[in-house]
């Protein structure tokens, strides 16, 4: 029966996202769920395009505050009306059975929340496709539960999230695992609904992509410092990808070193080493061109160098920040 389903506050952080924004709200308004049991917020942190006039001509809540995106929910948590608090990222649209699946696992032993499987919204863009590809292969990793998962597609309770403390407003990204990781701490699990899809909007050029892992290899980093025993990784992101950056500081070393002309030598090691790591990639972005039928999924080697230079990158902004002792600045 409708009036047995619980009532749910979904909240939607947005900066910048008038390309996407319209559609996101739109698939949240015509969930198949009873719209009195349905609250939609949206917190934006300061957008300077048309997003929160775009978002003006629906009937959802509207807070204009200058918040990171942990921030915002956190904010917004506090503002919600309901026991169940969803999350959608405003890139992203649902579809319209994604609520009613994920609430019929909400009540599970020991679960703290809820999520979805990830699929490609603009799968025109090939960079935006092949970026989907590989996400949808390491999902397929996950069994009914798992520890941690990305906020674009989540429901949780809110008496859990109150109880395991929140967001972490100092990490700007990757707070989601280091959610998850006190989340699991206080003996609660995710479950994994894979028939319920949310629909992200890849990043569409290498540009935009390494600005965007670039800010992921600066938390990372961060994340690992605060939480050491999570550098082993998990289901969506294991150690391989963990080694890369490190594996690529690796062939940075000692192809400097080998400028020395007594160390030349280690520019044959410089060599060996990168095609090492280039086979490694081929040998990925060929699985999955096997696996989806697509030869443009042979993007991924490109993309495979730049989100390891972004980590590597990340990793050495942080490293210095720390040793400077602005860490959380």
């Amino acid at each position: 029966m409708p009036d047995a389903l619980p009532k749910i506050s979904v909240i939607v952080s947005s900066m910048n996202n008038e390309e996407t924004i319209e559609e996101c709200i739109q698939a949240l308004l015509g969930q198949n769920y009873p719209q009195n049991h349905l609250e939609i917020i949206l917190v934006d942190g300061g957008s300077k395009d048309k997003t929160v006039q775009i978002a003006k001509k629906y009937p959802i809540k509207i807070y204009q505050v200058a918040l990171n995106c942990p921030a915002a929910y956190n904010y917004a948590q506090k503002l919600a009306c309901h026991p169940i608090l969803g999350f959608v990222d405003s890139d992203a649209k649902v579809e319209e059975n994604w609520l009613k699946k994920l609430v019929s696992r909400i009540d599970e032993p020991d679960v703290g929340g809820v999520s979805g499987s990830i699929d490609t919204w603009n799968t025109n863009n090939l960079w935006a496709r092949s970026i989907g590809y590989e996400l949808k292969t390491r999902y397929r990793r996950i069994g009914r539960y798992t520890k941690r998962i990305a906020t674009m597609n989540l429901l949780l309770k809110r008496s859990v999230l109150e109880e395991v403390g929140g967001w972490a407003e100092n990490m700007p990204s990757q707070y989601d695992t280091e959610f998850g990781h006190r989340l699991t701490l206080k003996g609660y699990k995710i479950a994994y609904e894979k028939t319920s899809v949310c629909y992200h909007f890849n990043r569409p050029t290498l540009q935009k992509f390494y600005r965007q892992q670039l800010q992921y290899g600066k938390n990372t980093l961060r994340l690992y410092l605060k939480h050491n025993n999570l550098a082993h990784g998990d289901e969506i992101t294991d150690i391989g990808m963990n080694i890369q950056p490190i594996w690529l500081l690796a062939i940075v070393t000692s192809f400097l070193l080998g400028a020395v002309p007594l160390l030349r030598p280690l520019w044959y090691l410089t060599g060996a080493m990168f095609f090492v790591l280039l086979i490694y990639y081929v040998y990925l972005a060929g699985k999955i061109t096997v696996e989806f039928k697509d030869k443009t999924a042979m993007c991924l080697i490109i993309l495979y160098y730049v989100r390891s230079a972004a980590w590597f990158n990340g990793a050495i902004i942080t490293t210095i920040s720390y040793l400077r002792g602005k860490l959380y600045e």
